[in-house]
């Protein structure tokens, strides 16, 4: 049924008089991975992993002065693992079909427009709303935005209230965030500087079966500049209110990077600081929660650190690194990226030694063409005993991950508005 679904909106697109816009995008993404205790250092230990993943993507687009509406259905899977197979061949399923995106943006006026449905979130360094990419599924909210555009002023306010599928009660999944609501200001002083003010209030219940909402909001600011081969960014965001067991709020997330282009060389440094809680039964919660942040991006890409409260026993976590990029060509790149990490602090569930490691990323990009991109990376971590200890572990390997990603994005047709 579904399928049928896809397929007529496309055919009612193609269809429709030249009066309106209509584009069809696709993106085609399979990633081969060697892993040897990516995203679970415990995994060291066992055999070497290898498999393959792809993402099968359409953008479908229908705009006309009045309003614009988004439908992406996406098949996402991992190769060989399909519901309806035999000895003699895999004859696939429909279980991993989806609806990416589906939403529609109305015209309200002449500085706006409210976009309604199933949509991306995406703002600034993606720290608190994010679209994961690299995730294969990605990452799409339902929910309704209002957004605003005056002279150099973009106003964005959003808000979302998710349900289960029974509709007998409010209860919700208590991992999950019940509702997100935000309010986004940017202001672009220049073509070299921007900054942006965000809140969020996202509500969560105490348990599965109770509806009382407890919201935790966090407010901050971002700041982007780049003059000639300078290039600056920062972000600091403060959270307060209650969290979802009604304790007091009281956490700190912040982040610095700053880079500079010498020709084709690239060298730079950042920090990334999310505070911890040294006594996590005290009632007075100071565990930073990125929320629906992206998770690959920061924090190193072994993905060690993707669940903060989990994966640091509460301790929070502070990242220094260094990286340095070069040019080999116009399409063929080099970087490679340092990391040492280490708990904010420390607590009961913790060691005392807060230092974890460190982690290196070395990757080559090649663009091959205008929609066609190929990606490599090496990435290593060398563990200390305190970093075993937390993840449950004791090993003299290093945990390591190697992957292959290739990315083809053309558009296949576009009907040009007369």
């Amino acid at each position: 049924m579904k399928n049928k679904i896809i397929i007529c909106f496309i055919l009612v697109c193609i269809s429709i008089p030249s009066m309106a816009q209509f584009s069809l995008d696709a993106e085609y993404r399979p990633r081969f991975e060697l892993r040897h205790g990516y995203r679970d250092a415990a995994q060291v230990n066992d055999p070497l992993i290898g498999c393959i993943s792809q993402r099968s993507r359409l953008n479908l687009t229908y705009s006309t002065p009045a309003f614009r509406i988004v439908f992406s259905p996406q098949d996402v899977r991992i190769w060989g693992d399909e519901q309806l197979a035999s000895s003699t061949g895999v004859y696939g399923d429909d279980a991993s079909l989806s609806l990416f995106h589906a939403y529609a943006e109305i015209q309200t006026g002449n500085f706006g427009y409210v976009s309604i449905g199933r949509q991306p979130l995406v703002y600034d360094n993606q720290r608190l709303l994010a679209e994961r990419n690299w995730n294969q599924n990605g990452l799409a909210y339902d929910a309704v935005v209002f957004k605003g555009h005056l002279n150099s002023w973009d106003l964005h306010v959003g808000a979302s209230w998710n349900s289960n599928a029974d509709l007998t009660d409010n209860c919700y999944p208590t991992e999950r965030i019940k509702s997100l609501n935000f309010l986004w200001l940017n202001h672009k002083f220049s073509e070299q500087l921007n900054a942006s003010l965000l809140h969020i209030a996202s509500g969560k219940t105490q348990t599965d079966t109770s509806s009382q909402l407890f919201f935790r909001q966090t407010s901050g600011i971002y700041v982007n500049y780049s003059k000639d081969q300078l290039s600056f960014l920062a972000n600091v965001y403060y959270q307060y209110g209650k969290n979802k067991q009604n304790d007091d709020i009281n956490a700190w997330l912040a982040d610095v990077k700053l880079s500079y282009r010498f020709g084709k060389f690239k060298p730079g440094l950042g920090l990334s600081y999310l505070s911890g809680d040294s006594n996590p039964v005290s009632g007075d919660d100071k565990l930073f929660d990125v929320l629906y942040g992206a998770r690959h991006r920061f924090f190193g890409h072994m993905d060690f650190f993707r669940n903060i409260p989990s994966h640091t026993n509460y301790g929070g976590l502070e990242d220094y690194y260094l990286f340095a990029g070069y040019e080999i060509s116009k399409t063929i790149s080099i970087k490679n990226t340092w990391h040492y990490f280490k708990l904010e602090t420390s607590n009961n569930l913790t060691p005392n030694n807060v230092n974890l490691g460190m982690e290196n990323e070395l990757s080559i990009n090649w663009q091959i063409n205008d929609y066609t991109e190929l990606e490599t990376s090496w990435l290593i971590y060398n563990p200390t005993e305190s970093f075993q200890t937390l993840k449950g572990y004791q090993s003299d390997k290093y945990p390591q991950f190697i992957y292959l990603e290739l990315t083809i994005n053309p558009t296949l047709f576009t009907q040009q508005k007369k």
